[in-house]
């Protein structure tokens, strides 16, 4: 049986040897931690913490906005000192509770849950929604919302998206090799709630390591498998996983779970299992700070909310000068212009390179190759895409399937003649979609 992939895709080089070996060290901030009100999908949360408060660890400080929204948690001790606009990584200003660290730690009480398979499914949802729980991928989405589907029957699948496909990023993989036992934990309280579904770990095959790690943990669970995937990206995109795991598609119309599918990042399973089964809200996370400019690239366990500075010199600061960097994958992350931002519950990375390679690129015109049809996991034709939002037509860009992109920049990737094609798109989605929510 061939690995498990998709049509299209590109392979860049990957960068993981940086990083991949390095140990996740923990790093306790120094300075003071922003809490972003909206690190998720849906209504900003609000915050129930004023200025001069004190609070501890694992305290919540900002409630969920509505339905789909997330609450937030102080992750250190210390004393509100600001409730007010702060910028973000990728790039927004947005309100935001600033903590004063005591550098004391001092803890508020996680109450345990001794045996997870006397809760119901309610009791497993409130904690997750309660601990603010989202998508740790990039993602944001509220987890509590998507482990709510209409037709809870229906669920045959739950993925875990253990592929961590976009170059240089290994937090996931660190978290696989050091505490794969979370993972599965998290994966079998999923399973509960779902008890016709099939658990399945999504891994890309140049992680064989971890793929046996998972193997070895799961061979006694009847209700789990480990998909060995084909290395290329995007391997870890939604549809893609689903579609290698599945054989089945869905569109920008469709939620996963119409494909009776639910998809879950290795590190949203490892917060559900902290939540449900040690009553811990969603404060830390695996965090890499990598690229060629980085000194001592590494794998650290922050505090949401440190900033990304004291990240980076935690790391050794940069070796010579740093031409770009990135909050996340070098695909689909954002560049950044200064390091005065905090991690937030979607941070995975941050990327700094001696050279900008895009800024390099000079542009010339379309040759009709054809390779960004090939790379596009879509099956669309990009080129043409680009050329109608360049010229505005957004009806056309609609006919030919445009918002049907999952912006994973394949086809800029690929193309010689360095068109900036998924910019194009994406700036046409964005355009098109903000004139649908006005009507």
């Amino acid at each position: 049986m061939g690995l498990m992939t998709f049509k299209g895709g590109v392979h860049p080089y990957d960068g993981k040897d940086l990083s991949k070996d390095k140990p996740v060290s923990e790093l306790l901030p120094k300075g003071d931690l922003v809490y972003p009100l909206s690190q998720h999908i849906g209504a900003p949360a609000t915050p129930i913490v004023a200025v001069g408060d004190t609070v501890l660890r694992g305290q919540k400080i900002a409630e969920a906005g509505g339905f789909v929204s997330s609450p937030i948690y102080a992750s250190v001790s210390g004393k509100v000192k600001a409730i007010e606009p702060r910028r973000v990584p990728v790039g927004d200003m947005v309100n935001s509770i600033v903590i004063e660290n005591d550098g004391q730690m001092k803890e508020a009480e996680f109450v345990k849950t001794d045996d997870v398979t006397k809760l119901s499914n309610e009791e497993i949802i409130g904690k997750i929604k309660e601990a603010g729980v989202v998508g740790m991928g990039g993602a944001g989405f509220p987890t509590h919302v998507k482990l709510s589907p209409k037709e809870p029957d229906k669920i045959e699948y739950i993925i875990a998206n253990c592929a961590e496909c976009e170059p240089y990023l290994t937090s996931d993989y660190r978290r696989m090799i050091e505490q794969p036992e979370k993972l599965v934990a998290g994966m079998r309280i999923v399973l509960q709630l779902f008890p016709r579904a099939k658990g399945v770990f999504g891994v890309e095959d140049n992680k064989p390591d971890c793929i046996a790690k998972l193997k070895e943990l799961t061979k006694d669970e009847s209700r789990m498998e480990v998909a060995e995937l084909k290395t290329k990206y995007p391997q870890g995109g939604e549809r893609q996983l689903i579609y290698a795991v599945t054989k089945r598609s869905i569109n920008s119309k469709m939620l996963p779970a119409d494909a009776g599918c639910i998809v879950d990042n290795v590190e949203t399973l490892v917060a559900i299992y902290n939540a449900v089964a040690l009553g811990q809200p969603l404060m830390n996370r695996i965090f890499t700070v990598t690229g060629n400019a980085v000194a001592n690239p590494q794998n650290f366990y922050i505090c949401i909310g440190t900033n990304y500075q004291e990240m980076l010199d935690a790391a050794g600061g940069f070796k010579g000068e740093c031409k770009k960097m990135i909050a996340g994958g070098p695909m689909m992350g954002f560049a950044m212009f200064g390091l005065d931002v905090p991690a937030t519950k979607t941070s995975s990375s941050l990327l700094c390179f001696t050279e900008d390679e895009v800024e390099a690129f000079a542009e010339t015109a379309c040759i009709n190759c054809g390779r960004c049809v090939e790379a596009c996991p879509e099956l669309l034709v990009p080129s043409r895409l680009a050329d109608y939002s360049k010229n505005g037509l957004s009806d056309v860009f609609e006919k030919w399937h445009g918002l049907e992109c999952v912006e994973c920049g394949s086809c800029s990737y690929v193309c010689p003649a360095k068109r900036p094609l998924a910019q194009s798109v994406k700036t046409m989605k964005k355009q098109i979609l903000a004139a649908k929510r006005k009507k």
